[in-house]
Order: structure tokens, then sequence, then C-alpha cells
């Protein structure tokens, strides 16, 4: 089995904690990822066996040999991946994907025999990224994998760049280059309290030295506004879905980001592309953040969010929600807020 699916296998069979044995199914996984560990269990049988998964034939109309072909495809799918799907929506969208040849009864008969989002029930999202810089960018950067700690809320999150970045490399400062050196000469000696001074001096500077597969990678911060959106505040109905899904989506991932400018709070105000697809374009079509129209006019973010009110999903499902804008404005001049 690939290394991408047997990590897969492992993670997901693994209680995440202790306290977590009461939401976990019969395989030790949780009600969400049930599906997903029982797919990459199948298809790890599978490419041992060569063997489908009994009980399948209920669910989809095809015969076992063109089942056997559809494993086959979802095996190399799945192995060159990259990074490999961990959600159900990801394994949901890898398995339409991969399957989108194929009939219909079949594909949603899979989906449904692992508990999988169906086709209809998925944020339809534009695949691929720009291929040239779009007009009105300063700069683009790649980032390193994002923590999901990074998110801030549903519309703002920490990144940092490899300081080997081409843009990046002749504008470190001296003294963040020194301290980096002499932080990993401390560690080579085992003078952990020298080592943890310099990381401190390198990270009020606004660099940090990040492990990277085995790898310490000195990288400079910045943090992202998602350009044309404005989620619910933490403390607002839908504050915490939006950041949970904003983390769903870009944790461990590399993410492309263009940089427009910089706010008043000095966050650079820019687009997110994340495996190729629009950040603020899944945030949107989900009912998980508005269209900010007072600092951007673009017709598709209005037609995403339209398209969200349509079908009353996240925010929308309420019949007036508050717009964060308003709710930041009465905050600050100091009026109450009574419950949604």
């Amino acid at each position: 089995m690939g290394n991408a699916l047997r990590f897969l296998y492992g993670h997901c069979c693994e209680p995440t904690t202790a306290g977590d044995s009461d939401s976990l199914g019969p395989d030790g996984v949780s009600a969400a990822t049930v599906g997903v560990s029982a797919l990459s269990l199948d298809l790890f049988h599978f490419e041992i066996t060569s063997q489908v998964p009994e009980g399948l034939d209920k669910h989809v109309v095809s015969s076992k040999k063109a089942q056997a072909n559809w494993y086959r495809k979802l095996l190399e799918a799945w192995k060159e991946a990259k990074p490999p799907p961990e959600t159900p929506e990801e394994v949901a969208r890898l398995v339409i994907q991969t399957l989108k040849r194929h009939q219909k009864a079949d594909v949603e008969g899979l989906l449904a025999f692992y508990g999988l989002q169906l086709p209809h029930t998925l944020a339809q999202v534009s695949a691929g990224g720009p291929t040239s810089l779009p007009q009105g960018v300063k700069f683009e950067m790649q980032t390193l994998p994002v923590d999901p700690k990074a998110v801030a809320d549903g519309d703002t999150i920490t990144v940092y760049v490899s300081t080997t970045d081409t843009r990046e490399s002749s504008s470190v400062p001296g003294e963040v280059h020194m301290a980096a050196v002499q932080r990993s000469k401390a560690r080579a000696e085992r003078n952990y309290g020298k080592a943890d001074a310099l990381q401190k001096k390198i990270v009020e500077a606004g660099y940090r030295v990040i492990n990277v597969q085995n790898e310490e990678i000195l990288a400079r911060k910045y943090r992202i506004r998602l350009r044309g959106i404005d989620a619910p505040e933490s403390s607002m109905p839908y504050g915490k879905e939006a950041k949970e899904e904003l983390a769903n989506l870009v944790q461990g991932k590399c993410l492309r980001v263009f940089v427009y400018g910089e706010d008043r709070y000095r966050r650079c105000v820019g687009d997110i592309y994340c495996n190729g697809m629009f950040v603020q374009e899944v945030m949107l079509k989900k009912g998980l953040a508005w269209h900010y129209t007072a600092y951007d006019k673009r017709r598709e973010l209005e037609t995403w969010e339209k398209e969200a009110r349509a079908k009353r999903v996240g925010l929308w499902a309420s019949s007036n929600p508050e717009m964060p804008w308003e709710w930041r404005k009465d905050r600050r001049e100091g009026r109450q807020h009574g419950p949604n």
C-alpha cells in the first residue's frame, strides 16, 4: 500500500483523544470520519486481494468487474493526491472527480455506501487558480504548510513563507539571519535555553524557525485578511463554524496567496488558493461569509453569496442574519446586543 494511503488509514482509525470514546464508531473513528476510514480500509484490502467490499452490490447497478475498475482508479487517485484527502468532503470530491465518467447511479451509490456527501450537497467550486498575476496584485507568495491554530477566524489567517523564496531572501535582516544560525548551533550543543532566547528574538522580528518534514526553515510571518469577504465574528452566530471551515480548508496545506495591499491593521489583503480552490468562493458558497461590498465589487463574489442565500445554507438559515461590520460598529459605539 502507498505511503499516503497507509498514513490516512492509520490516521483515520486512531481516536484523537481519550475523551472522544463516546462518539467513536466500532472501528475507533468518529462519526464524521467513519466513511473516510472505511473507504481507506477497503482500498487497502483491494490492493492486496483485488476484491471489492461485500454489500456494495446493494447500492450500485454495475457488475463486480466494473466495481473493481472503480477501486483501481480510486486507489491510484488517492496515492497521487498531494496532500491525501482527509476529511469526508475531500474524499467525496475525490470519488466524484475520479469516477465522473461513470454512471450517476453508481457514483451516488458508492458515496452512499460509505456515508459520504452526494454531489448535489457539495458546494460546487471552481478548479484551478489564475495562470498569470491578476490585475492589481502587488506580489504573490507560496506559503509553508498552515498550522490550524493560525486561523484566527473565518477571514483571517497567519502564514509563513520560507526565506529561501526569491522575494524573501534579499530582505532578511542580518540580525535575524545571524540569530537563526546561532540558534541552530545552540540546539546542536543542547543549549536549549539559549536556543529558546534566540527563537524569541527571531519571532519578535516577524520571523520564525519552523520544522517542516524534519528540516528547520527560517520563515517570515504574514497575517492575511481574505479579500472581498467578511465572516461572522467568533461570538456571532456561525462565527465558530466559519473559523472551523477555514481551518479545515487550509490546515497542513501550502497556499498560493495573491496580495493586493495592506489594511489598517497591517494585514496583507489577498486572494487565497488551496489545492486549486479559491478559498473565498468556498466560504461564500457555504454561507459562512458575506460579500464585503464596501471594499470589493467583484460580481462573482456577489453571485456566490446570492447562491448561498437562495439555498439558505450556513448563516442564511436565519431570516435576518446580522452583518459583521454592523455588529462591530455597535460594539465600538457601546450598544448592547440581544440574542439573534
